[in-house]
């Protein structure tokens, strides 16, 4: 199959993917007590946790640390959600890969794009937060877009490779909890600059979840602007790893279905 007939395919396949995001969010918490409830519930109680640890028992935190803090949570749960979910995504459908022809690739996108709809519930507990504090974006609001647009780029790419990977090392799985918590903390989701040593802070001027997470700092609590130049280079290469990806399943849709 040519690369342009697999794409078609894949848009051909619509219907599909609106039913993998629709059943990933419906699955998420359909045998909890509460129910959907927890797509408010589990971020707000995240930044109640970090709170309560850095300002009460640490006595640190600063001017303005909830606003901070809840901004950094949420974000980072939405990088968090959409790794490791991507990372799971083709094995999880096992099943029906074994029996109908559909391009594999269709999985990590499905899953990417369901932790983009949990980031919008998410949202909310920003909006409420700058209501609280009365605080208002202005103007810079518009930026939001551009930065949501480049982290799902940047996860889609990156759930790709994972999604694909551990179909063939399903350690990579066991390895990724690891891996985020190192990534967690090494990234300013909870301290301004991470919690490494100064001479290792240039990992954190590295670190893509520092334009994500100080673009949308500077959105909602300072009325800035994100770092463009920052984000463009995230998104070319994103975009890149995306099609270079694309044409990677493509090629390799028969090995995945014969190690299933």
């Amino acid at each position: 199959m040519q690369l342009r007939n697999y794409i078609y395919e894949i848009l051909r396949r619509k219907d599909l993917l609106w039913y993998l995001v629709v059943s990933g969010l419906k699955a998420e918490h359909r045998n909890s007590f509460l129910g959907y409830f927890w797509w408010l519930l589990d971020p707000l109680l995240r930044v109640g946790i970090y709170y309560f640890l850095v300002v009460y028992l640490m006595d640190r935190g600063g001017n303005n640390y909830g606003g901070f803090l809840v901004i950094g949570m949420i974000g980072w749960r939405w990088i968090d959600a959409a790794i490791k979910q991507s990372s799971k995504s083709i094995l999880k459908k096992s099943h029906i890969i074994s029996k109908v022809y559909l391009p594999k690739i269709i999985f990590p996108l499905g899953a990417s794009i369901t932790e983009l709809i949990n980031f919008g519930f998410g949202m909310s507990i920003i909006v409420l937060y700058l209501v609280v504090k009365r605080i208002w974006p202005g103007f810079s609001i518009i930026w939001l877009p551009v930065v949501m647009t480049v982290q799902y780029l940047f996860l889609l790419a990156i759930g790709m490779i994972v999604a694909f990977a551990s179909v063939f090392v399903r350690d990579i799985d066991n390895l990724l909890t690891h891996f985020m918590r190192l990534w967690f903390y090494s990234s300013p989701v909870i301290w301004e600059r991470g919690r490494l040593p100064a001479r290792y802070q240039w990992i954190v001027d590295l670190n893509p979840v520092s334009a994500f997470l100080n673009g949308y700092r500077n959105i909602f609590l300072n009325a800035g602007s994100p770092s463009f130049r920052a984000l463009g280079i995230i998104a070319v290469v994103s975009v890149i790893v995306i099609i270079v990806m694309t044409y990677y399943y493509h090629r390799n849709e028969h090995k995945i279905v014969k190690v299933l």
